[in-house]
């Protein structure tokens, strides 16, 4: 989509947003059959222009070679992009393409999303020399980097083993909550961490006695322009895949921490 197309859209339809905006509240989720890469699994579907099929924001998902062979990339698909995708049209006046793509690294298409997120890298991205030149080609050509989901220092060391060949001569920073990322659309009032969904009824909010306190962690350029945000110990995916499943869990995790945080990423991601 066109990056500039994409800021005027986000700036006239978002200034308006507030948490009261989830109409109709938590949708319940069906199950998902087996295929379900041809279902939406109960996610509203919705038109786009077709005479305008590029002037649309579409989510887009990194597929990564972790060295276990996990498949960490897939974690929460489909249902977290779907939803996201959803409520972002849903709360604001920008164009959303209803279908997510997963793209890799080698995909020339790579280069038309202006967005990509990378989830579960805590088992290492598994890249090559070539990956490392074509994520610092994308990066340094304007694409912005959304990490999400990892826990614990152990997960820490293996992503950033990877990242750190892509930003030589760079460290990431911690954001402090007065950053504007936390307050550009909804005004967070701490860094939230967000658990998976099975650590609702723990009383913790954390998955490892190592991975307690939530970073929001961010590779600048050298003009100090935002490339990448590293949310640690704590899982926005979730937040959204699992939105249909508890109405606690809903309100306490989705509505409130999840969604905000994400489209304040994606609007400061696109207008900075």
């Amino acid at each position: 989509m066109n990056r500039r197309l994409l800021i005027v859209l986000l700036l006239v339809g978002i200034s308006g947003s507030s948490y009261g905006q989830f109409d109709g509240g938590m949708r319940r989720r069906r199950q998902r059959p087996m295929d379900f890469q041809f279902d939406r699994a109960g996610v509203p579907d919705w038109e786009t222009d077709a005479e305008f099929p590029n002037d649309v924001f579409t989510f887009a998902r990194l597929r990564y070679n972790d060295y276990g062979g996990w498949g960490k990339w897939a974690t929460d698909y489909p249902d977290s992009d779907l939803n996201f995708s959803f409520r972002l049209q849903q709360l604001t006046s920008l164009k959303v393409n209803p279908d997510p793509v997963i793209l890799d690294l080698d995909d020339p298409k790579l280069f038309d999303f202006p967005f990509i997120y990378i989830i579960e890298p805590g088992h290492g991205l598994g890249l090559l020399d070539e990956d490392v030149e074509t994520l610092r080609r994308y990066i340094d050509n304007g694409g912005f980097v959304f990490v999400d989901d990892f826990w614990g220092e152990p997960e820490w060391e293996f992503f950033y083993r990877d990242i750190e060949r892509v930003f030589p001569g760079h460290e990431p920073v911690e954001l402090p909550l007065d950053h504007p990322i936390f307050h550009i659309v909804y005004d967070l009032t701490e860094k939230p961490q967000i658990p998976s969904i099975q650590w609702l009824y723990s009383g913790l909010t954390y998955e490892r006695h190592d991975a307690q306190t939530p970073h929001y962690r961010a590779y600048f350029d050298d003009e100090g322009g935002l490339q990448m945000i590293i949310c640690h110990n704590t899982d926005v995916g979730d937040g959204w895949e699992r939105e249909g499943v508890d109405e606690r869990y809903f309100h306490t995790f989705s509505e409130k921490w999840a969604y905000p945080l994400g489209i304040n990423i994606l609007f400061y991601a696109m207008t900075h």
